[in-house]
């Protein structure tokens, strides 16, 4: 199937790792214009050149989501340096799960506010492009409870009830709003990895609840995320697409 992402022009935030990696790869591979941002100038530089060396680009800006106005500028200036924007991918995650007074601070900032003000800075270049398309990541934790149900959950709940406000408010101005959640994710020095490492217990127990005997790739949220974000979804908006090997049981209406 072609994506028609051929020049499609996408910013992707912590786009060096995990998920966030396995994005901007995707939309690379699919012949998306790709800007991403990280805090780390050693990944980002790591990245560039790991997907020069599979034949294609994708620019790497310095950015702390955590800083509003930084996130904001960034947006403008990726919009000049690439004439325009047509996606964007709220990635980053604090992934503070303990519940203490600083995570939740930080969870709100990270996950939350940035969702909301890379959407905001975005917009007028979403609507101006005539094909708009945004997409969050949230997390399975956003939908039932479990073991991350403190600040981390919390917000993931709140950014899928942002994003289907976004849709409605966004539908009649050429401009799409979704959020992917995934299941348990494993990638090399992730927070699974590290799960596994350090409480070989809880892993174990999480591993076999998966029906799948199995941990999610990021490449297969990735596809989500790139699907969701091409032309080709274009009456898909305000849906949360659930991708998890039937991890959660709950019947989604």
């Amino acid at each position: 199937m072609d994506l028609q992402l051929n020049d499609f022009r996408v910013l992707v935030t912590g786009g060096t790792r995990g998920i966030g990696r396995a994005v901007v790869e995707a939309f690379v591979d699919e012949g998306a214009v790709v800007e991403f941002c990280a805090r780390d100038a050693g990944e980002i530089e790591e990245t560039e050149k790991a997907i020069a060396e599979r034949g294609g680009r994708a620019t790497g800006v310095q950015v702390d989501v955590g800083d509003g106005p930084a996130l904001s500028s960034w947006v403008e200036a990726a919009a000049g340096r690439m004439g325009g924007v047509d996606g964007v991918v709220a990635n980053v995650s604090a992934l503070a799960v303990p519940d203490t007074e600083e995570n939740w601070q930080r969870s709100f900032e990270i996950d939350l506010m940035h969702t909301v003000r890379l959407a905001k800075a975005a917009l007028p270049y979403l609507e101006a492009g005539g094909r708009g398309s945004i997409v969050a990541l949230s997390s399975v934790t956003g939908r039932e409870a479990d073991f991350a149900s403190g600040p981390y959950g919390t917000m993931k709940t709140a950014i899928v009830g942002y994003i289907s406000g976004l849709a409605f408010q966004l539908a009649g101005r050429g401009v799409r709003a979704n959020v992917v959640s995934p299941g348990n994710t494993f990638f090399e020095g992730g927070i699974w990895n590290g799960i596994q490492q350090g409480d070989p217990d809880l892993y174990a127990d999480s591993l076999a609840l998966n029906p799948t005997g199995r941990m999610g790739k990021p490449e297969e949220m990735a596809r989500a995320v790139v699907f969701l974000t091409s032309p080709v979804s274009s009456f898909t908006t305000g849906t949360n697409l659930v991708v998890d090997g039937a991890l959660t049981r709950g019947i989604q209406l």
